[in-house]
């Protein structure tokens, strides 16, 4: 039977009978409290095991307290909750030296199971904490669950200097996720230094990540310093991952492994001192079973996996996104703007396909071209609805089909999308048109190969050329129907 005492603080009484019930049941002795004041006397007359204290207390702020309880009592595990939710509350709650953040609504079960690990481990195991500029310039957005989950997450790894892999769409905050590591982490002193792999030609990569010596190659005609010199003592953050050539994997994997490279042209190993934090779109797994990502690498970067939700996945954070959005385009000097009730709920049933970088460009186009200071759902409607991406064909158009049936896919393709860009005029499709593109044509294919295999995914996927789990993932993302058949 687990044994302790437990020091509660939170000004909602409702709150503390749930959690002294819970913990008392689980074993543990409980005193409760509403404010700051008493829970510094308790801490200051060395009683209690461990604290369980609410940010926002009537008498003072409990990251105010923290520091003070930490420099008194630095063994003493301290669990801090709020329904504040955001991503500088679960930092703030690191860097001031607490053991874990739950954030508000959390299961009871959890919390006993938090509570059964702080008070199980070592007790001269330092918190890690970390002293950062008050900014309160929050770079992530969003109170959802999921988003919950990538703030804990982030707060017990600024400490660190693991390697960590982001993984998500296009669009969905990756390289936001990456500067945040970094901004609150222990080498925010140092440089953070981004390469987009995707931009940059094959053969140029390697100079690129490593730097080359004066006539290493034609046209290298002075002496070129790469991103691991560039980002010494910081973060170097690879995007795009998968779009790597296997030569510079190889090289990559090396400098993981010694931690020290050689210049393109150059003989003398340089050592390195920087924090990978790597990110990807694609599925590396599928990557690797077709030969082009090397599993080895894989594993020497997929150390601490983040997975970031897709926009379509986390809706309750559609109306915080747009008003973070709209300040900052008021900042930029645009007219504030407010959406109503139907232009809310119409952003929360669209599929997102550019996910909150598509959001964005939603919000600064709507408060450059409305003169409204209310959007309404017809005006989102008609943003949304003006841009599809294969426009239907008008009425009476028959004939036009039965000519252009015997056209090729790629001519067909071309000739829509054609029609799509002359549709814009003198502007240009919002982006991520890559993947819109990508995603219109993969549903139908996938649901040709399901229906001429009578929905055997095994068959469909040999059918395609691709990993089964690979088409259930597809078959599950684009909201496919799998109708199965027993005959043949």
């Amino acid at each position: 039977m687990p044994s302790g005492q437990i020091l509660l603080a939170d000004d909602d009484a409702a709150i503390r009978t749930v959690l002294n019930q819970a913990l008392s049941r689980a074993g543990y002795e409980v005193r409760s409290t509403s404010n700051a004041a008493t829970l510094w006397r308790w801490v200051a007359q060395g009683e209690g095991d461990l604290v369980i204290t609410d940010v926002m207390m009537p008498d003072e702020n409990a990251f105010d307290l923290l520091p003070r309880i930490k420099k008194m009592r630095p063994d003493l595990p301290i669990i801090v909750m709020s329904a504040q939710n955001t991503f500088m509350t679960a930092i703030k709650a690191s860097e001031r030296g607490a053991y874990e953040y739950l954030p508000k609504p959390f299961d009871l079960k959890e919390l006993v199971a938090v509570v059964g690990r702080a008070l199980s481990r070592p007790r001269n195991v330092s918190t890690g904490a970390n002293p950062s500029p008050e900014n309160e310039d929050i770079p992530l957005v969003g109170r959802s669950h999921a988003m919950q989950e990538i703030y804990r997450a982030l707060a017990r790894l600024m400490p660190t200097d693991l390697t960590v892999m982001i993984t998500g769409e296009s669009g969905t905050g990756k390289e936001l996720v990456a500067k945040a590591l970094h901004d609150y982490g222990k080498r925010r002193q140092g440089p953070f230094v981004a390469v987009n792999m995707a931009a940059i030609p094959r053969e140029l990569i390697e100079s690129e990540l490593f730097g080359h010596e004066k006539g290493a190659f034609t046209g290298a005609t002075a002496r070129n310093t790469g991103r691991f010199e560039q980002a010494e003592g910081g973060t170097l953050f690879l995007d795009e991952i998968g779009d790597m050539p296997m030569e510079a994997q190889t090289r990559l994997l090396r400098v993981l492994q010694q931690g020290e490279y050689t210049t393109v042209g150059g003989r003398v190993p340089i050592k390195t001192n920087v924090r990978i934090v790597a990110a990807t779109n694609k599925d590396l797994r599928v990557l690797i079973q077709q030969g082009l990502f090397r599993e080895d690498l894989y594993f020497r970067l997929n150390v601490v996996p983040l997975r970031l939700p897709p926009l379509r996945e986390r809706v309750e954070d559609i109306p915080d996104l747009a008003r973070h959005f709209f300040m900052l385009v008021e900042k930029e000097g645009l007219a504030r703007k407010q959406l109503d009730v139907e232009a809310m709920d119409r952003l929360k049933r669209y599929r997102w396909p550019g996910n909150v970088r598509e959001l964005e460009n939603l919000v600064r186009r709507l408060a450059a071209l409305y003169p409204q200071d209310t959007i309404t759902g017809v005006i989102i409607d008609a943003e949304l609805d003006s841009q599809p991406l294969l426009p239907p064909q008008p009425a009476g158009k028959g004939s036009q089909s039965t000519q252009q049936g015997s056209e090729g896919l790629s001519d067909a393709v071309e000739r829509h999308l054609n029609e799509y860009f002359s549709g814009f005029r003198d502007t240009l499709p919002p982006p991520g048109l890559y993947h819109r593109v990508l995603r219109e044509i993969e549903g139908p294919l996938i649901g040709a190969a399901l229906a001429a295999t009578r929905g055997n995914q095994i068959r469909a996927a040999e059918l395609l050329g691709v990993n089964r789990n690979t088409l259930r993932k597809k078959v599950r993302d684009l909201e496919l129907m799998v109708v199965r058949s027993n005959r043949g």
